[in-house]
C-alpha cells in the first residue's frame, strides 16, 4: 500500500518496485491499464520520465531519500517527456486522478 502519512490517505492499494534496469526502462509501455509502479534509484537525481508506447494518461510523484514529496506531475500525456526541477530517489507512477483523489502535496510523507 501507498499511503500519504501527513494527509492520512490511501494513494494506492497496490504496486510493484521497479529497481532493475529492465523494469525501469519498459515502465508502463505497452500496458492496457494503468498499474503503480515505484522506481527506486540508489541516490537523489534528476530523473527524466518519457510516456513512448503508453496510450494513457497518468499522474506520477516525485519522493526525495526520506520520502518527501518535491515535485507532482498530474495528467502526463501520451508520447510525451518531462524533466524534473526536483531530485528524487524514488519516483511513483499511478492511474490518472491519484494525487488529487488522495490530496497529495508537495512536502507530504509517503510511505511505500
Amino acid at each position: 500500500m501507498i499511503k500519504n502519512i501527513t494527509k492520512g490517505t490511501v494513494i494506492s492499494d497496490d504496486y510493484k518496485i521497479c529497481s532493475s534496469i529492465l523494469c525501469k526502462a519498459r515502465g508502463l509501455m505497452f500496458r492496457r491499464n494503468p498499474a503503480a509502479l515505484v522506481f527506486e534509484f540508489n541516490r537523489e537525481q534528476r530523473n527524466s520520465l518519457h510516456m513512448m508506447f503508453v496510450f494513457f494518461l497518468i499522474d506520477v510523484i516525485f519522493l526525495d531519500k526520506d520520502k518527501k514529496v518535491v515535485e507532482i506531475k498530474e495528467n502526463f500525456r501520451p508520447f510525451a517527456m518531462y524533466i524534473p526541477k526536483n531530485k528524487s530517489q524514488y519516483v511513483i507512477e499511478l492511474e490518472k486522478g491519484k494525487i488529487a483523489e488522495s490530496r497529495c502535496e508537495i512536502g507530504d510523507i509517503i510511505a511505500l
